[in-house]
């Protein structure tokens, strides 16, 4: 097949939509098949082009002169590829494969990652609609995407193409618990360092690592100054090896308000992190509905201090959980994503 995938950018910048498309096209050129993206380009050029991935340059930004630049960009990119299977995963990209489609013969495939946006609506113009997860695919028929169009194809990380040998673990301060999140408050950050405060006061060796970036960090950041353990929580930023903190890390935590169904908590379970995370959306799909981490109500500070303090009091607790993390492991695999992917793009 000829398969196009449209993406806003392919940017090393911990954006999980990029990270699964990037991950799709490189096992679907290593098979065989004829891949491309369409996109502004950034770091992953490279590994693409060594898998040889082909990259045609496509700027889909929503102000007028550039949406009609962009509308002919497709138009001559459609001709010189054509392509059998046209995979968006954001919301500007269905709108114009879908509305530039006119004779050309290729199926068109969407993946709804955030099914919480208001828009997301539109990714049912596609022909198939795959979810990143059941919880995702129960909401969009809920709002109103016929289920024969519906496919769950859930999330996973490990084997990636772009996952890099990790050397020099970062020395964490210890019992280390942390987050590997965008500075948002959807990511629940804010209840996170609440949590801590209260289990910061009874485990005086404890800290909190903060490891991601957004518009946000400020206000954290000024939440974290005003407590009284400001000197064991850290802002570690983005960071393009984020498993250098994971090996290091006693305790992850995924405190998201919603969550599709959050990539890191397959990348936590592989080195062996105790997990506690929400109960919301695709996360308790992530973690064997419970089997392999804890799961608390979303926006509750205190049930996370609560299942926290409980790890830290026991160890043998502690162990247990990092054990499940890492059981039932396979089904997290990038082959078996990119396998479930062509089976939608073969019907």
């Amino acid at each position: 097949m000829r398969i196009l995938h449209i993406l806003n950018d392919i940017c090393a910048a911990g954006n999980g939509i990029i990270n699964v498309a990037v991950d799709l096209a490189c096992l679907q050129a290593k098979s065989g098949h004829e891949t491309a993206i369409a996109s502004t380009g950034g770091e992953y050029e490279t590994l693409l082009a060594n898998y040889g991935v082909k990259h045609f340059y496509f700027d889909q930004r929503r102000h007028p002169i550039n949406l009609v630049k962009a509308t002919q960009r497709y138009r001559a990119m459609i001709q010189t590829f054509q392509p059998n299977i046209v995979h968006a995963h954001m919301m500007t990209g269905i709108v114009l494969a879908w509305g530039l489609r006119g004779r050309s013969r290729y199926s068109l495939v969407s993946t709804v990652h955030n099914e919480f946006q208001r828009n997301s609506i539109l990714m049912g113009l596609a022909d198939r609609v795959i979810a990143v997860s059941h919880a995702v695919a129960n909401s969009m028929q809920q709002r109103g995407i016929p289920p024969q169009k519906l496919r769950v194809v859930r999330n996973g990380t490990l084997g990636s193409p772009r996952s890099q040998p990790v050397v020099n673990p970062v020395a964490l301060h210890r019992p280390a618990i942390a987050t590997v999140a965008g500075m948002y408050q959807r990511k629940g950050i804010s209840e996170l360092i609440t949590a801590f405060n209260q289990v910061a006061a009874e485990f005086p060796t404890a800290h909190l690592y903060l490891v991601g970036d957004g518009p946000h960090r400020s206000q954290f950041a000024a939440q974290a100054q005003d407590s009284a353990a400001c000197d064991r929580i850290h802002f570690e930023g983005f960071q393009l090896k984020p498993q250098r903190y994971l090996q290091s890390t006693d305790i992850f935590v995924l405190a998201s308000h919603r969550e599709p169904f959050g990539l890191v908590l397959s990348e936590a379970r592989e080195v062996g992190c105790a997990v506690v995370a929400s109960n919301v959306d695709g996360i308790p799909e992530a973690l064997d509905d419970g089997k392999a981490g804890i799961l608390v109500p979303p926006a509750n500070p205190a049930a996370l201090a609560t299942a926290i303090a409980q790890l830290l009091r026991h160890s043998d607790q502690l162990n247990h959980w990092k054990n499940r993390a890492q059981q039932n492991l396979e089904w997290l695999s990038v082959t078996r994503v990119h396998e479930e992917t062509l089976a939608v793009y073969f019907e």
